[in-house]
C-alpha cells in the first residue's frame, strides 16, 4: 500500500524549527511500518481556520494518481470545518488519520463536527469575555493611551508577518501555474482553472489574469 503524508503547521516559526512536524512524521511513519509505504509528503504552514490549501490540494492530486491513501498525523491537521472534511472526503481518495485508524467516513465526520462545535466555543467564550471587560471600562488594545510607539510597531512587523505569508503562498501556488503553463493555458485559462479548483489569492480573493501575472513576476524579481 502506498500512502502521501499531508503535514501542517500553523506559523512560520514551527516550519522553520519542525517543531510539530517531527512529532508529525513520526506519527505517520509508524502507522504505515509493516503496511507500505510513503511515496511522497507535503507540508503546509498555513492556519487550521483557511480553507485555502495548495500543498493539500497537490497531496490529494498526487495521492489519486497513484492510487496512494491521504495519511495525516491527526484528523485536526485538516480544519476544523465539517464542510471542508465533506469536500476532502468526496474527492475519491481514501483518507486516514494516525491517530485513528480505525476511523471511518461517518466517526470523520462526527470528529470534524466536534472539533468545529469547539473552535467556535473558544471564540465565543473569548468575545463574551473581552466584551465584559470592555462595559468594565477596562481600556482594550490600542485604546490605552501613549501605546502609539508599539502600534508603528505592530504595523511593522504586521507587514513583514503579511510579505513573508504572500511569499510563502506564492511558493505553494506557483508550481501548480507552471504545470497549467506547460500544457499551454494562457493566463485567463490558468486563472479560471485556480478558480475550479477552490485554490484562493494570498488575499483569499479570486484569480484573474492580472493577480496570475503579478505572483509570476513577484517569483521572477524574488530570484
Amino acid at each position: 500500500m502506498h500512502f502521501v503524508t499531508y503535514l501542517r503547521v500553523s506559523t512560520d516559526r514551527q516550519g522553520r524549527s519542525g517543531l510539530g512536524l517531527e512529532a508529525q512524521r513520526k506519527a505517520v511513519s509508524d502507522h504505515v511500518m509493516g503496511k507500505g509505504q510513503i511515496v511522497a509528503e507535503f507540508v503546509e504552514i498555513e492556519s487550521g481556520k483557511k480553507n485555502d490549501r495548495p500543498q493539500l490540494i497537490r497531496a490529494l492530486a498526487e495521492a489519486k494518481r497513484v492510487g496512494a491513501v491521504l495519511l495525516i498525523a491527526k484528523l485536526d491537521r485538516l480544519a476544523r470545518n465539517v464542510a471542508f472534511i465533506a469536500n476532502l472526503l468526496e474527492s475519491g481518495v481514501e483518507i486516514a488519520a494516525a491517530d485513528m485508524p480505525e476511523a471511518n467516513r461517518f466517526l470523520l465526520h462526527v470528529m470534524a463536527a466536534v472539533a468545529e462545535h469547539e473552535a467556535r466555543m473558544i471564540s465565543d467564550r473569548t468575545r463574551a469575555a473581552l466584551a465584559a471587560a470592555k462595559e468594565r471600562g477596562v481600556a482594550l488594545g490600542w485604546s490605552i493611551p501613549g501605546r502609539a510607539g508599539e502600534q508603528r510597531q505592530a504595523a511593522l512587523r504586521g507587514a513583514a508577518i503579511n510579505a513573508r505569508k504572500a511569499d510563502q503562498h506564492a511558493e505553494n501556488i506557483l508550481p501548480v501555474i507552471r504545470d497549467l503553463a506547460a500544457r499551454g493555458d494562457s493566463l485567463r485559462a490558468i486563472a479560471s482553472e485556480l478558480n475550479t479548483r477552490e485554490i484562493r489569492t494570498a488575499r483569499g480573493g479570486r484569480w484573474h489574469p492580472a493577480t496570475v501575472r503579478n505572483l509570476i513576476l513577484r517569483k521572477r524579481m524574488d530570484t
